[in-house]
């Protein structure tokens, strides 16, 4: 089964490290940089996943979970949104959005992994 994650985030080191871990896990990570590329990375390579930052300039991740919801063709894709603040009323505004799991910043990649697992068709356990 195909492992692809789409990866947004505005923060470049946090994309290396992610992808990095990502790739170790034997994800095939593809990024963007902001929400208007993650929406163009959607429709070009068909990810299983989207993690999405919420902070970001132009679309945010709110709204890019919006769309990809909104949109049947996209909107049995889960989606992973990141936040530096993980209070009630943000999580709320995350699920009002649509999203499939929240996660706030800093967090573990174990969690983001078992994060992925748990909103996909992913093995938890690999054959290497």
């Amino acid at each position: 089964m195909s492992r692809d994650v789409l990866l947004v985030d505005d923060d470049p080191v946090l994309l290396e490290v992610l992808s990095t871990v990502l790739d170790l896990e034997e994800f095939t990570v593809v990024t963007a940089d902001d929400g208007e590329q993650a929406l163009a990375a959607v429709a070009r390579h068909q990810p299983q996943v989207v993690v999405c930052d919420v902070a970001m300039p132009g679309i945010d991740g709110f709204e890019v979970c919006r769309r990809l919801k909104a949109d049947p063709a996209t909107s049995p894709l889960p989606v992973v949104l990141l936040a530096a603040h993980g209070g009630p009323q943000e999580r709320q505004a995350g699920l009002d959005a649509g999203c499939d799991a929240y996660l706030t910043k800093p967090f573990s990649p174990l969690e983001l992994i078992q994060r992925l697992r748990e909103v996909t068709a992913f093995e938890a356990d690999r054959t290497r």
